[in-house]
């Protein structure tokens, strides 16, 4: 990234040249008017005249050369800038601030005993908090199951696109459906357009069936991709397993995934944890509308749920896990 002095002698530079520029314009077009004021009226005048209309013309020709490397010279600095901006976007990414990552992990350890007792009833509650609404930190410090019953959908999507971006994938996300899925698109340096792509499904127990292989086929042939992943926390059925062995998909439950992010180096494992517990990572993100959900309580009575909180524009809902962390 450009130092500011740098920075500021590029400014000057542009300046400069845009004066210049209008400068020169300005002048040419002052003497263009002047030839035409003189005119032919007289032999001297018009000789005058003519005299004055090729300078005029190669100052305004001037003119806008110096314009236009202004406006390239301007540009190019913009894209540098934004360039250096994006670099050290990535940076902050890939290398996190160890502070902050020690203190996560600091809590999480002084969190770790608390998160495997067994709740008293005042405590059995929305697993993000106790009886005094505080907010329950993460279970643990090192990666295993218990991360993965701890963190809401987005995050472990979150997470997912993060492996993948280690392994030397160039991704994007793209939110779609009502439950919560979302495709990673894989693209590579040397191919036009996405490689592969990914589905993830945060299911806790329930497990993934042949009617999800068949609509993530769906998604595959309609981009004509040979080459897809579906990632769960949860398992496949012996069905879906077949369907995705014959048909290129890489299903990955969570064992698997487990076992991929203990190949990670631990500096690795430490920003995808990172990533894990980032911001209020217990409360689900509505899939519908992408903002955090909401306690809710039926008017007339019941369990509490997570309410979008953009209703009643949205009314999207989810289930609320009660009890204890899972551990």
């Amino acid at each position: 990234m450009a130092k500011p002095s740098q920075r500021k002698r590029g400014r000057k530079t542009r300046v400069l040249l845009l004066e210049k520029g209008l400068t020169a314009v300005l002048l040419g077009v002052g003497m263009l008017t002047a030839s035409a004021v003189l005119g032919g009226s007289s032999p001297m005048t018009a000789a005058v005249s003519t005299a004055l209309s090729m300078p005029a013309w190669w100052a305004i020709g001037i003119g806008v050369a110096l314009i236009f490397a202004h406006w390239v010279a301007f540009r190019r600095q913009g894209a540098l800038e934004r360039q250096a901006q994006a670099e050290g976007q990535l940076k902050r990414f890939a290398r996190p601030d160890p502070d902050a990552i020690r203190a996560l992990i600091d809590q999480a350890e002084r969190a770790f005993a608390f998160s495997q007792i067994d709740p008293t009833p005042e405590d059995a509650v929305a697993p993000e908090a106790n009886a005094n609404g505080a907010r329950r930190p993460a279970p643990g410090s090192r990666w295993g199951p218990a991360v993965f019953a701890a963190i809401e959908w987005r995050r472990f999507e979150a997470v997912c696109e993060a492996l993948f971006a280690q392994a030397g994938f160039e991704t994007r996300s793209q939110s779609h459906g009502a439950d919560g899925g979302v495709d990673i698109w894989l693209h590579s340096k040397h191919a036009q357009g996405p490689v592969a792509v990914v589905q993830c499904k945060h299911w806790q127990g329930k497990p993934v069936g042949e009617k999800e292989m068949r609509e993530f086929m769906g998604v595959m042939a309609s981009q004509g991709l040979k080459r897809g992943t579906y990632a769960t926390t949860s398992t496949y059925t012996p069905e879906a397993q077949v369907f995705a062995s014959a048909n290129g998909i890489n299903a990955l439950n969570g064992p698997g995934l487990l076992a991929l992010i203990k190949q990670r180096t631990p500096e690795q494992q430490t920003i995808l944890l990172a990533i894990a517990f980032e911001g209020e990572y217990w409360r689900p993100t509505c899939a519908a509308c992408g903002v955090k959900m909401v306690d809710r309580l039926p008017q007339k009575g019941g369990e509490a749920f997570w309410g979008c909180a953009q209703f009643p524009r949205c009314r999207h809902q989810m289930h609320k896990r009660i009890g204890p962390l899972p551990h």
